[in-house]
């Protein structure tokens, strides 16, 4: 419906009786299944936007882990064995492991399907994940 269109239903609705929250209603229900997808993305570029302004970037983040890591283990290297404070460290030291483990996850290479050839092209392959 062209912007001409959707004035003259408008008008002929009104003069009608109906009122605006029954007009509107159907049209920005139509209206916000059409353009669902550019709503979307608008919102994802907003949370992005939020992401990058109040977080650090992901490879920023793994930087920061894998510092805080390494100047553990060079602390735990100057640490007797038997101490509290150095299972404290340990305990650290596995955290911060998996939570890198979790920043970079899994390697995961892949290739356009049309690069690869017939041959070697299998579907059920297509989902496999080493």
């Amino acid at each position: 419906m062209t912007d001409l269109e959707t004035q003259q239903r408008f008008i002929l609705l009104r003069s009608e009786g109906w009122s605006f929250a029954r007009i509107a209603k159907p049209t920005l229900i139509n209206w916000s299944r059409k353009f669902q997808y550019q709503i979307q993305n608008l919102r994802a570029i907003a949370l992005e936007e939020l992401q990058e302004k109040w977080l650090a970037s992901h490879s920023n983040r793994i930087a920061a882990l894998g510092e805080r890591l390494r100047k553990i283990e060079d602390e735990l290297q100057k640490r007797d064995l038997s101490s509290v404070s150095t299972s404290g460290l340990y305990a650290l030291a596995y955290s911060l492991r998996r939570q890198l483990q979790r920043e970079i996850g899994p390697m995961q290479f892949s290739n356009s399907i049309k690069d690869i050839p017939p041959d070697e092209y299998h579907d059920q392959a297509q989902d496999w994940h080493p």
